[in-house]
């Protein structure tokens, strides 16, 4: 499954133009739904699949969706799909999203050419606002294609200028009809870049995921009482700031010590603070934080959750302050179905590339799809783990090997797994 590899890369730098950024070091770009670099992205996928054959439709919101039926499938078999996402993170990197779209189209255009006859349609998905920068909390477009989320509460989604995301949809032409299915598919794939550095630290060029990590997002407040900071005793302060010192330390000894003890991939990150009144000379009367857990187990997250409201309750008797935590976010874990992953290694046997099992820290679309039908991700090599900037790089033959991987794995899935060569001699 040789992959065009120049053909790839020109589809993933041609989309890094749309919302170009300009930085010191790396490339970057910020593609945000509903904006004109989020247009441009949109139509050039639209003309990029149409140029390969497939046939295109845009949903309610805005997923977009290429169909291959090949003379060999049965047109009314469920569909194997594979895809990501082209948003991305402010000043993010090129890769994050657009290397699973592009890596889905050159995939199908590889069996085409190829000659592979798959037994089933396929279908190539870039999905709407999966970074949540700008709508929701992200993973928008698949959690309406999974059903976890109506079309018209999505459309109804306000940015922080109170523009929804059917007036932004409409103002760029990509607010279709209908809902995207995914139920309705066979299977799922997508290809990411790792975000991490396990695979360039083993050399490994492919990752075939096992797990996707839960993700807890929990709003916390403390609430002290302001005072004049040169007036008021130390020992009759009651300080929401300092009390929060001690709540930032105590969700991370928590994360440190279930790494130890029960989950080494455990993480708890308090990642947001703001304080009033923030000025110089005045005791914090508030504090408000904001609260990342994950792993992939939900019952390990359920704990930690568990732990900081610990750590509350100790602060509210030792400190005199008053407390809140809401888990406003909990999505579980998410297993990759074992008949995908199997998919998945053939192929790289096939082809003769090494292929290494992990799960991820991250949370993908994948995660709404696997609650619906049976689902699969992989993932290339990032170097030095950075993602989320514009420093992010995977090595172009790094994309091309895992695309060569999801191609082969795709076939498999479709029912057309092509003939291995004999790497005998």
């Amino acid at each position: 499954m040789n992959v065009d590899r120049e053909r790839l890369r020109e589809d993933v730098e041609r989309n890094a133009e749309f919302g170009h950024v300009e930085t010191d070091e790396g490339r970057g770009r910020t593609n945000r739904p509903g904006t004109e670099a989020n247009r441009r992205a949109r139509a050039f996928l639209v003309e990029r699949l149409e140029d390969a054959g497939l046939e295109v439709r845009i949903d309610s919101v805005g997923n977009v969706v290429g169909r291959w039926v090949p003379a060999s499938a049965d047109p009314d078999a469920r569909p194997v799909a594979a895809g990501s996402h082209l948003d991305s993170v402010p000043e993010g990197g090129i890769f994050d999203g657009p290397l699973g779209v592009y890596g889905a189209l050159e995939a199908v255009r590889t069996m085409r050419e190829l000659g592979i006859e798959p037994e089933r349609p396929l279908v190539v998905v870039s999905f709407t606002e999966e970074e949540g920068g700008r709508f929701g909390s992200g993973m928008l477009g698949s959690s309406v294609a999974a059903g976890r989320r109506s079309v018209e509460e999505a459309l109804a989604l306000e940015d922080g200028e109170g523009t929804t995301l059917e007036d932004a949809l409409e103002g760029i032409g990509f607010r279709g009809e209908g809902r995207l299915n995914a139920a309705g598919w066979d299977a799922w794939l997508e290809l990411h870049v790792e975000q991490g550095e396990r695979l360039e630290s083993v050399g490994v060029p492919v990752g075939i995921v096992t797990d996707i990590t839960g993700i807890t997002h929990c709003a916390v407040t403390i609430e002290g009482e302001a005072n004049h900071a040169g007036a008021t005793p130390m020992g009759e302060r009651t300080d929401a700031l300092a009390a929060a010192s001690e709540f930032v330390r105590d969700v991370e000894r928590a994360a440190e010590e279930t790494v130890a003890s029960e989950s080494e991939g455990a993480v708890a990150t308090v990642g947001r603070l703001s304080m009033g009144p923030n000025a110089t000379n005045v005791v914090p009367g508030r504090v408000e934080c904001g609260v990342d857990v994950r792993d992939v187990d939900h019952g390990v997250m359920d704990r930690l959750v568990g732990r900081a409201r610990g750590s509350l309750a100790r602060l509210e008797r030792s400190r005199g302050v008053e407390c809140a935590l809401d888990r406003e976010f909990d999505v579980e874990p998410a297993s990759m179905a074992p008949r995908c992953r199997t998919a998945a290694r053939e192929a790289a046997k096939a082809d003769g590339i090494t292929a290494m099992e992990m799960y991820s820290g991250a949370a993908h679309d994948t995660m709404r799809v696997a609650r619906v039908t049976d689902a699969g991700l992989l993932f290339a090599p990032s170097r030095e783990g950075i993602s989320h900037n514009p420093r992010e790089w995977t090595d172009w033959d790094d994309c091309a090997t895992a695309t060569g991987v999801l191609a082969g794995a795709l076939a498999r899935l479709a029912g057309a797994a092509p003939e291995t060569e004999d790497r005998g001699s």
